[in-house]
């Protein structure tokens, strides 16, 4: 019997996924900025890995490409995929790429329906299948009880060993931004037994105000190694996520891993609120990438950044700690993870 194993981040690349935007739906009014704020991680990434880089068509290949070539990038690793897409978002679009027992590797297809939350995503729904046939790997869709299952990337966090950390706001809230209806933790534990080997769920309450998702995971807690979460702490006691997270901090704390032991827990501030227009932003260190070599970390102009890269750089000591300006990124209402999906090798 053939065993599935959801790898952890830091584990070796194949290489890592991204699209290019190409037009300023998710950035009104900053698009401008955005394509080269791409390019500049794009450029981040391709010095220690390969990228696969989806764009909309040859014309926009070769005018990425052009920008790619002004800016110094190493083009020869980047592999463009011709696809279009409705977003930019891999991380929750894109395939969950696992490890098989037999020493092969599968793409997952989670149903993406635009985070139960906006129409057009049907072109989005083609990405895991494209993906797949460029890495020539064969594409696994995720079935329970016959029915699709829907799940976002970043809705989950797993160790590469078999603990996925979760929040209940975004996968068992039925009322807003319902993934799959009548589903219980029961449901979904199976579900990530089944095809991701997780045989140990920690489950998180809500994520932070601002979150377009609904609670998506990787804004606020993840796995930097087998046994340690960093998890986001908000200072101002009059700010509505210091109790979120105070409590998640709570359910860390009881929390024990998939074989037994308590999770080490490291909490790293949140910037302070940022606000553009009539929005709060979902900004937050926890959203950052892991690469070969190093990890980008969102940084918003703000005083705790030096403190958040600290944190980063003494718990990736192997690794360089590259702090990215996220201002404009953060306008689309996520950041350096949610733009990204790693290829394990």
């Amino acid at each position: 019997m053939i065993h599935r194993r959801l790898p952890a981040e830091w584990e070796k690349h194949q290489a890592t996924l991204m699209s290019f935007p190409y037009e300023g739906r998710d950035w009104p009014g900053k698009y401008g900025a955005i394509v080269w704020t791409f390019v500049e991680i794009i450029k981040k990434v391709a010095a220690r890995e390969p990228v696969l880089l989806m764009v909309k068509s040859p014309d926009q290949q070769g005018k990425v490409a052009g920008m790619l070539k002004r800016a110094h990038v190493r083009s020869e690793n980047v592999r463009f995929i011709i696809k279009d897409a409705n977003r930019s978002w891999m991380r929750d679009s894109g395939p969950i790429l696992v490890k098989c027992s037999d020493g092969t590797r599968e793409a997952m297809q989670f149903r993406f329906n635009g985070w139960a939350k906006y129409r057009n995503h049907r072109k989005d729904q083609r990405i895991p299948a494209a993906v797949a046939d460029c890495l020539g790997l064969p594409l696994r869709e995720v079935l329970y009880e016959g029915r699709p299952v829907v799940l976002e990337g970043g809705a989950i966090d797993g160790n590469g060993c078999g603990t996925i950390v979760t929040t209940e706001e975004c996968l068992l809230d039925h009322r807003v931004q319902a993934r799959n209806p009548g589903f219980d933790k029961g449901d979904y534990e199976t579900v990530f037994r089944e095809y991701l080997g997780a045989t140990n769920v920690i489950w998180l309450g809500e994520g932070i105000e601002g979150d377009d998702t609904h609670g998506h995971v990787d804004d606020i807690c993840r796995f930097v190694n087998r046994n340690t979460l960093v998890a986001c702490r908000e200072a101002n006691r009059r700010d509505k996520n210091s109790r979120r997270l105070e409590e998640n901090l709570e359910r860390l704390q009881g929390a024990r891993l998939e074989n037994g032991d308590s999770p080490d827990i490291v909490a790293v501030p949140m910037p302070e609120r940022l606000d553009f227009e009539e929005l709060r932003l979902p900004a937050s260190y926890v959203n950052f990438m892991m690469i070969d070599g190093a990890v980008l970390v969102p940084t918003f102009n703000d005083r705790n950044d030096y403190r958040a890269l600290g944190i980063f750089t003494e718990l990736f000591s192997d690794r360089q700690v590259i702090g990215i300006s996220a201002i404009d990124l953060i306008w689309g209402l996520g950041t350096l993870h949610c733009l990204s999906r790693e290829i394990p090798a």
